[in-house]
């Protein structure tokens, strides 16, 4: 209990010394890690079942060489590669996010040292230590969310992509 109020009191002191951006990154961190997250769940518990269900369904079809059994071809090859993509574009627009929120903690904190210096003057480091804090902080926790999700947000689609030809190359006429 005593390791849990100091961890989060390191954790509240991070985040005050980063500033209110900071709040954002974190939001949106944990937003991509919750969809990346689901996505490797959806990976193992779901799509193995969907992928053999439209084998199934497949292979129970008599005629599996007319134009209109290609077409049926395409839409579950569609309805599998919809599936297996479902939320990817929003993980990698959420990678991006996070590396502009950084730049914007920037921006905010060295407004911050401005306002500092134009009432104290230049030379009053103390005072202006807080702004810069606030300018760097959120800039690096942005590269890092950015750096934590850009693996696996290629990794997801990598694996969707060949899941994809795989159970394309599955559903073949006899």
């Amino acid at each position: 209990m005593v390791l849990l109020r100091e961890v989060f009191i390191a954790v509240q002191s991070f985040m005050d010394r980063g500033g209110d951006v900071l709040w954002a990154i974190a939001a949106v961190t944990f937003l991509m890690w919750v969809l990346i997250l689901e996505r490797y769940w959806y990976f193992r518990r779901i799509h193995p079942k969907l992928a053999a269900d439209v084998h199934r369904q497949w292979e129970a079809r008599r005629d599996q060489r007319s134009w209109y059994a290609q077409q049926v071809r395409r839409m579950l090859i569609s309805r599998v590669s919809q599936e297996l993509r479902m939320s990817v574009a929003t993980i990698q627009a959420l990678v991006a996010l996070c590396p502009l929120l950084g730049l914007l903690g920037t921006v905010t904190g060295m407004i911050e040292v401005f306002d500092i210096m134009a009432i104290a003057g230049g030379g009053n480091a103390r005072a202006m230590a807080s702004g810069v804090s606030k300018a760097t902080i959120p800039t690096m926790a942005g590269m890092v969310a950015a750096l934590s999700g850009l693996y696996f947000s290629t990794s997801i689609e990598r694996f969707a992509r060949e899941e994809r030809e795989r159970v394309s190359d599955q559903l073949v006429h006899h």
